[in-house]
Parts: C-alpha cells; structure tokens; sequence
C-alpha cells in the first residue's frame, strides 16, 4: 500500500500541474486576451466594461460539447464523488480525470464563479481508484487509495501537505478510516507536494504578511466573527441548494442552462469583476488589507450568488475556493469596521480576513481541522493559531445548529442518502441486489391448485414462492404460513387454485438496489424473502432475496473489510 500511495501521490502532483496551467491558458486565451480587445480592466470602470459579461458566456457554450457527450459530468459533482466513495465501492470511472478536469479549467478560466480544489480532489480519487482497480484492489483499501489521491491533489493546490491529509480524512471519508490507513495517505500527499515544489516552485497558495495578535482583547473580536461566518456559511448553504434547485425546476434545455447561467454571472461580473474565476488574486489583496468595507460587505452576497448560479445551471467546479473568498471579503469588511471603531488597537484587516477564510470555509463544510491546518500552514505562525482555532470552532458549531448538513452533503441528505450512517448501514449500502440474489428461483403457476401444491412443498425446503402467470410474469407471491389456513379442507384441495391465498400486493425489489433498501423493505412486511424484479419490467421475474441472504453477505463483507485493515 506504500508504494501504491507513492505512485498515486505523484500522479496526483503531475495531474494538479496539468490542471493548473490549463486554467491559466483559458484565462489568457479568453479574459486576458478579451479584455486587451476591448481595451478595458478590471481595475477601472470604463464603457467597454459591459462586454465583460461575454466570458463566462462562452464558458457556457464551451459545455455543449461536456453536455452531449459526457451529460453526467456536467454538473457540480463533489457531492456524487463522496456517495461514490463512501457507498459504492470507491470505483470511479477513469472518464472523470479528463472530464472534469477539462470541463471546470474552462469553467474557472473562462471567468466562471467557481474553485479548482473540487475537481482536483475528483481527479486525485479518480487517479487513485483507477489504480487500485488496475491491480484488483476493492473494499476499503481502494477507497484508501481513492484518499491517497484526494489528498495529493489538495496538497498540491495548496502546497500544504497536511490540510490535504485532512481534507481526505475529515471531508472526503469522513473521519471513518482505520489509524493503519493514515501512513499511505500522508506519504501520497507528501509526494504530491514534492512533485508540485519541483515544477512551480515552493510557494504557498497565498503570499501572506506577518501578523500579530496586537491587543488580546482582539479575541473576543475573534469570537464574534466565528459567530458571524457561522451565521453566513449557513446562509450560504441554503442560497447554493435553493439556486440549483431553481435551475432544476427552470424550463429550459439542459444544454443552454450552463448558457444562460454564465451569462447571470457575466452579468454580476460587470459591476462586480472580483466574483470572476476562483478569486485567488483579489483574496490576496484582501489579505494584504485593501478593500473598501462596504464594497467587501456588497462581495459576500455577490460572489454567493455568483457561485450558486455557477454551479446550479451546471457549470462544473468546486466550492472549497468561493468558501475562502467568501469569508476573507467577510473578515476583511468586518475588520476594517473593527478599525474605524477602535482606531487605537492597532487592529489589521488583513489578519481578520485571513481568520474570517479559515472560519468560513470551516462553518460551510464542517471540516475545521482542514481549516485550522490549511491556514496554520499558509501562514507557518502560531500568533494567529489561536484566532483560527476559535474562529473555525465557533463558526462551525453555530452553522451545525443551523444546518445539519454541509455545502457538499445538503443535496445528498435531500435525496434521502445518509453518507454519516453507521459502519454496518454503510456496508449494506455497499452491495448491491444483484450480488446476493438467488436467480431462477423457484416458482409456482397462478392456476395451481392446492392439492398440486401440496405435493410440491414435500419436495422442497423452501417457504416462500412467487407466482407467476403463463407468460412467466410475476403476479404474486405465497408462503407455507398462506397455506396452512386451507390445507385441512380437503374437499377444497383439488378445486382451490392457490392465487386465492397469495398476498397479490407485492413488494418487489430491482437488481440494482442496494441491501439496505431490499432489508428495509422485509421489515417494513415482516416477511423472509422478497422476489427481485428487472428494472425496467416490474413484472419480469429475475430472481429472489431472503433476509437469510443478506445477513450471510453482510458477514463476508464485514469479514473482508476486517481483512483489508488488518492487510493495511
């Protein structure tokens, strides 16, 4: 495992550089070279300014091609990226490391409101998954490797190897991994890093001043901007689910929503150039305390909203970027006021927009270790450690009061998927019908009379039995229990058919529903078996599943599970 995490390690660092000077070639191809036709900038408000709004335009119209050949990768795809991890068996398909890289670096380099840690996680997993199935790999030591690839691809983004390590334990496998599998997902993001270093030098994501803690009465301040970013990254999460959810509903072709939500963030883009791309210059200059306060105050809800349209007319990027613009315009505003108010405190700006990234990013994923690590390594300073810290912790608990789910887990709760289920909810989760069931099971004709059928159950040990009529078709299902009730009438043996008996409300299952589902389903009639039907024919009779079944595969996979932990 060592040495696959090395290998995927280093293919993460290659795929991020890759990644990241494709981002850099749209940007210059359509913003830069855009902006020197038009002769206008971003930093002066002239007139030719209003044709700003075509680059995210032609971002849109560059998804055409995604849209018709690759629809599922046309999307915001983080949240389908962790069912896949932690529910069907880490197996991502090798598509993803072209697709979504390609799709979000014209997303992001075409002025889309969106961020390239998403993607380069996706594609880090991708790279991982890929390897693990290349050598047979399965269970829990692929999605290991799936981490090893996640964190690659953070740490290179970041050049910050232990928020990587983080960010695939904390936010991608949830804080569900074995102490064993920690060493191959270090020593993968250390090699990304390594990578990263030796072809864009050892410089960190954001070139941050020195700053000090100038008075401790400054905490309490600290305090209050956890409270605040908390408030705001819950807001933020229902903003970003409502958007997607409006483009949902909108009546328009799937191919122009991307169209016509680039045009929305054109649009914004104009009064508001600062919400283009992932924002990764302007946060910098926050940093550095420029900005005006209400111009930063105005930039939450722009870049909020800019974002959410990004993603929910189906864009593809990420969020892990916007999450820190977001609560660095916050910090920054928040503290420039803190400034004007308390003019002898010797208050920076800058510092409370650094404390405000780590906290908003914290409070919107529920991830504060990632947080706290990723800025203490920016930073490489403990004078802010205790901000962050208490900022992260604070913001996070009051975004968790609000909202029970996170900006990456929301749309999957929706839609009834629980990824923080129990270990053994999550392994039936894992398998699938079709694996278990007994095909060809027995059956019995609809016409057969109870004499007949008494003569059959002597020769079998089964209890339960569909009925079907003469095409094969499933119309029913009948037990020993269903039987009993007529078996001593015997005048009736031969003149009784046994559909008069059958429970003809079956409850039914398909092949590619999963064991927690079918179980659910067999308590919910406290019945033994359920029969299994094909998925587009809900009569087709394709096999059966008894609760016998299910527990005995459970108990291999739990077994192999064990096996696979003990092996790493």
């Amino acid at each position: 495992m060592i040495a696959m995490a090395v290998v995927i390690g280093l293919l993460s660092g290659l795929c991020n550089y890759v990644f990241r000077v494709t981002i850099e070639f749209f940007e210059w191809a359509i913003i830069k070279q855009g902006l020197d036709l038009f002769g206008v900038s971003f930093d002066h408000w002239t007139w030719g300014r209003l044709l700003v709004f075509i680059f995210p335009v032609i971002g849109g119209l560059l998804m055409i091609f995604f849209g018709v050949f690759f629809p599922r990768d046309l999307k915001y795809g983080f949240p389908r990226f962790l069912e896949i991890v932690n529910l069907r068996g880490a197996k991502i398909p090798m598509r993803t490391i072209f697709t979504r890289g390609a799709a979000s670096a014209i997303t992001i380099g075409t002025g889309g409101s969106a961020g390239q840690e998403g993607p380069i996680a996706q594609i880090g997993g991708a790279v991982g998954s890929q390897f693990g199935q290349a050598f047979r790999v399965s269970g829990d030591r692929l999605k290991v490797l799936v981490a090893c690839g996640v964190s690659g691809g953070v740490a290179a983004t970041f050049n910050a190897p232990i928020a990587g390590v983080f960010f695939a334990t904390e936010i991608v496998l949830l804080s569900s991994f074995e102490l064993s599998s920690f060493t191959s997902i270090v020593v993968a993001s250390g090699m990304s890093t390594v990578v990263s270093r030796a072809l864009l030098g050892n410089i960190p994501a954001f070139a941050v001043p020195p700053y000090a803690l100038s008075n401790h009465w400054e905490l309490v301040f600290y305090l209050v901007l956890g409270m605040l970013v908390g408030v705001l990254a819950s807001g933020f999460i229902d903003i970003h689910y409502r958007i997607k959810e409006a483009f949902d509903r909108l009546r328009m072709h799937r191919l122009v929503k991307p169209i016509f939500g680039g045009l929305l963030v054109g649009i914004m883009g104009i009064g508001f150039p600062q919400v283009f791309g992932n924002g990764y210059h302007f946060m910098e200059r926050v940093l550095h305390g420029e900005g005006i306060w209400y111009v930063l105050a105005a930039l939450v809800l722009m870049k909020a909203l800019a974002t959410s349209v990004t993603l929910g007319s189906g864009l593809p990027g990420g969020l892990f970027a916007p999450a820190l613009y977001i609560g660095a315009v916050t910090g920054g505003a928040f503290g420039k006021v803190l400034q004007m108010v308390f003019p002898t405190f010797g208050i920076s700006p800058g510092a409370y927009a650094l404390v405000g990234m780590g906290a908003f990013l914290s409070a919107a994923t529920h991830a504060p270790m990632t947080a706290i690590f990723l800025l203490f390594e920016m930073t490489a300073s403990y004078e802010v450690i205790i901000p962050i810290m208490l900022s992260c912790v604070i913001g996070t608990a009051i975004s968790r009061h609000f909202k029970k789910d996170s900006l990456d887990t929301v749309e999957l709760s929706k839609a009834g998927i629980d990824l923080e289920a129990g270990k053994e909810r999550n392994i039936m989760k894992s398998l699938r019908v079709g694996e278990v069931m007994v095909r060809d099971p027995e059956s019995v004709p609809e016409h057969m009379t109870l004499g007949q059928f008494a003569d059959f159950i002597a020769t079998t040990r089964h209890t339960n039995f569909p009925l079907v009529d003469q095409a094969g078709r499933l119309t029913g299902i009948i037990s020993v229990q269903d039987f009993l009730g007529a078996v001593f009438e015997k005048e009736l043996m031969d003149l009784v058919v046994i559909k008069e008996l059958a429970t003809l409300d079956v409850i039914t299952v398909t092949e590619d529903e999963n064991l927690d589902a079918a179980m659910r389903r067999i308590g919910y009639r406290n019945i033994e078996q359920l029969p299994v039907v094909d998925r587009d024919d809900k009569r087709k009779l394709v096999g059966i599943i008894s609760r016998r079944d299910m527990v005995s595969a459970y108990n291999r996979a739990l077994m192999s599970r064990t096996l696979s932990e003990d092996v790493l």
